[in-house]
């Protein structure tokens, strides 16, 4: 895996016997975390996306995926502790979709789904770089200023992500003329790339540093060694 981030972007919706088989591997603060969500559609999508990266890091790491277990940092990114350390992983959710990173380098994943309404605009001018508001407010239709939005702040998250820091201190980094981007909070250079994405979603992912590196982006579980 050096010099590459592994991506998957996957259904959150599964079978209720693969469910079950998600859920059997969370540990006792993953599934109390999955019920205090109410509807449960939330509750599932939780339980696939934190199962999904359970198994995928044990595969990664030869470990089993219910053995494995992270520790939160300063701002909130989790960590895999003892002999798994040296993999780094990264999880978001959105929509119907779940993404999953994986990485020998600090890493971010961010993924967005292109919600309907909302004021892009007045967003973008808020939080923004000026330059990165005025080319949200530059798209042709409500649909291209949406989209706009959500790919830039899906690269946002990304850096904030793999750099372990957070969002709002973060969200007027310029992002969308340079692949090389600098946080920060905490500071530092990152390196992103947008994926291929389903229509109506976004999909960025960060690793640290400026060096380049490949993308390994799949949809399904597969051979994930």
């Amino acid at each position: 895996m050096r010099d590459a981030v592994r991506v998957w972007v996957l259904a959150a919706g599964v079978p209720a016997d693969e469910l079950a088989r998600y859920r059997a591997v969370l540990d006792a603060d993953e599934r109390d975390r999955a019920a205090r969500l109410g509807a449960a559609a939330m509750r599932n999508r939780f339980t696939v996306a934190h199962g999904v990266l359970r198994v995928l890091a044990g595969r990664a790491t030869g470990a089993a995926p219910a053995a494995l277990t992270w520790r939160r940092g300063r701002y909130g990114k989790p960590a895999l502790t003892g002999p798994w350390r040296g993999l780094h992983t990264s999880l978001s959710y959105s929509g119907d979709l779940v993404a999953v990173a994986l990485s020998d380098r600090p890493v971010g994943v961010d993924i967005q789904h292109v919600a309907p309404g909302g004021d892009p605009v007045s967003a973008s001018a808020r939080f923004f770089h000026p330059r990165e508001a005025r080319h949200v407010a530059a798209g042709p239709d409500q649909a291209a200023r949406a989209r706009r939005f959500v790919r830039l702040w899906a690269r946002k998250e990304a850096a904030v992500k793999a750099a372990g820091g957070r969002l709002w201190p973060n969200l007027g980094m310029p992002v969308d003329r340079a692949d090389v981007v600098e946080c920060a909070d905490p500071a530092g250079w990152h390196r992103l790339a947008d994926l291929a994405a389903p229509q109506g979603y976004a999909v960025a992912v960060a690793r640290a540093g400026d060096e380049p590196y490949a993308v390994e982006c799949r949809t399904d579980l597969g051979d994930c060694r």
